[in-house]
């Protein structure tokens, strides 16, 4: 079988041939075919990070394992490992977090034993990057969260969850504030949960649920979150088991898998061969196991945690008192203690029964669209516009722009209402909401809004539009602080 393989930026090289070291010193029968990405090919002069060659590879195979990746800082250039994800639509990102006996935190210390996934969204949320200056004064990033893409990885996590036998599946969210964003990703999670009757499926607004991972993290088993909710707490997580160093993560989608550490390329030891493999290796673990080196991974992971277990360690870690050892002599560490086992957390020899990816060569690409319920109709718009005037000027002169199609509802600034009603101690930037709703209840068309568009800005700048939705009686707009 034969994967796609980037060593990556900084330290990638180096606890990437450790790793692969490893493999080979267990007879993993992998073939690897290394693919021009990072940093140094954004300075060939390549956009993306990877050349057309990697990108053709990659999708051939439908395996990539990746170490960490730079993004060049001040170019205006997207940062590859995201572009990755989303251009291969990995839209289940899996990050295991186990206590590792050897490395010492505060939970290991009091006898607190912490084994958590996080299942993070991949694809949407702030990270579309999709960003435009308003005015000079006012940025705005979109923020998109869809049913399909949500369904897509909710379903993954039950499925995950179900197989790994959890106890428990947990959605964290924002949904008591972005009831629409939000909201809609935990509708579908309990939508999904219904198909999974066995699972105790509940939901924690997500600063909540970083408090309760510090102060009680062992009650978690698996918990699925949007994209950049789910990056925070991942993190966060990490710093329960003993930092980045031992954060794996998997990359899923239905044609290509990535795997790589969550860790980055840590300029300042490149080179050094002193970086810590661990991540990385757990990482591969997790590719073995997708791929179905069931007995490979056993047998290399029960190496690890015993080699752990004897307090060997490099230098980020361990007792300070022993000497550390370097990349290599970590990794030549753990292969021979192949075929020992560790007193905690041994893992069974599974036979091996691996499998090709199953690859698609795909002619266009797929459309997710959900069963529309109810009829569409549009009652409205909010016309965001650039001014530095009062609110009850602005509504002056909004008057006569209405006409027979349309009244001024409300003025907001930074989502609170400032017309009709408000307060003077609302502080204003120069951008405003202006609300305007059907007069009478008529149904509205897209040409009556470029209508009121064209009127309106006869006296202000229009930075952008949304259309006020309804479905059914189900109104698909927020309401302002206040309105």
């Amino acid at each position: 079988m034969k994967i796609a393989v980037a060593k990556g930026d900084g330290i990638g090289p180096e606890i990437m041939d450790a790793v692969l070291k490893i493999f080979d010193a267990n007879k993993v029968s992998l073939e690897y075919e290394f693919v021009e990405m990072g940093k140094w090919v954004f300075d060939k002069g390549f956009s993306n990070g990877m050349t057309p060659e990697a990108q053709r590879v990659i999708e051939e195979l439908g395996i990539l394992f990746k170490g960490p990746m730079e993004t060049p800082k001040g170019k205006g250039v997207k940062s590859v490992n995201v572009t990755a994800r989303k251009t291969w639509n990995t839209y289940a990102n899996k990050r295991t977090f186990q206590t590792l006996h050897g490395v010492d935190t505060v939970f290991s210390k009091a006898g607190i034993l912490i084994d958590l996934t996080i299942v993070r969204e991949n694809i949407e949320d702030t990270y579309g990057g999709i960003e435009h200056m308003l005015t000079h004064d006012v940025a705005l990033s979109r923020r998109f969260i869809t049913r399909p893409g949500s369904m897509q990885v909710i379903r993954y996590a039950f499925e995950m969850a179900k197989q790994k036998g959890a106890r428990r599946i947990t959605c964290g969210h924002k949904a008591n504030i972005m009831k629409l964003t939000d909201g809609l990703f935990l509708e579908c999670f309990y939508e999904v949960a219904k198909e999974f009757p066995d699972l105790k499926a509940d939901d924690k607004i997500v600063d909540d649920l970083a408090m309760q991972l510090v102060v009680k993290p062992e009650q978690y088993d698996v918990i699925v979150m949007t994209n950049l909710q789910g990056d925070i707490i991942s993190d966060l997580c990490a710093g329960l088991v003993g930092g980045l160093g031992f954060a794996p993560s998997a990359n899923i989608g239905d044609h290509i898998s990535i795997f790589e550490a969550v860790h980055g390329t840590a300029p300042d030891i490149a080179g050094k061969n002193i970086a810590n493999p661990t991540a990385l290796l757990l990482s591969g673990l997790a590719m073995l196991r997708h791929l179905g080196f069931t007995e490979n991974a056993a047998v290399i992971e029960n190496a690890l945690l015993y080699t752990l277990e004897q307090g060997i360690h490099t230098g980020d870690f361990g007792d300070r008192s022993t000497p550390s050892l370097n990349t290599t002599q970590f990794a030549d560490a753990i292969i021979s203690n192949f075929g020992k086992t560790p007193k905690a957390n041994a893992r069974p020899l599974l036979a091996n029964n691996p499998e090709t990816p199953a690859v698609c060569h795909l002619d266009r690409n797929a459309m997710m669209v959900s069963k529309e319920d109810e009829q569409e109709k549009i009652v409205g718009v909010d016309m965001f516009i650039e001014s530095i005037d009062q609110p009850d000027s602005i509504a002056q002169k909004c008057l006569h722009h209405g006409g027979t199609k349309f009244k001024l509802l409300s003025i907001s600034n930074r989502g609170t209402q400032v017309w009709p009603t408000g307060s003077k101690y609302t502080n204003l930037v120069n951008q405003y909401n202006l609300r305007f709703e059907a007069l009478n209840e008529q149904a509205l068309t897209q040409q009556d809004i470029i209508g009121l568009y064209v009127s309106l800005s006869a006296d202000y700048k229009i930075c952008s539009l949304e259309l006020l939705n309804m479905w059914g009686d189900k109104r698909a707009y927020s309401l302002a602080q206040g309105q």
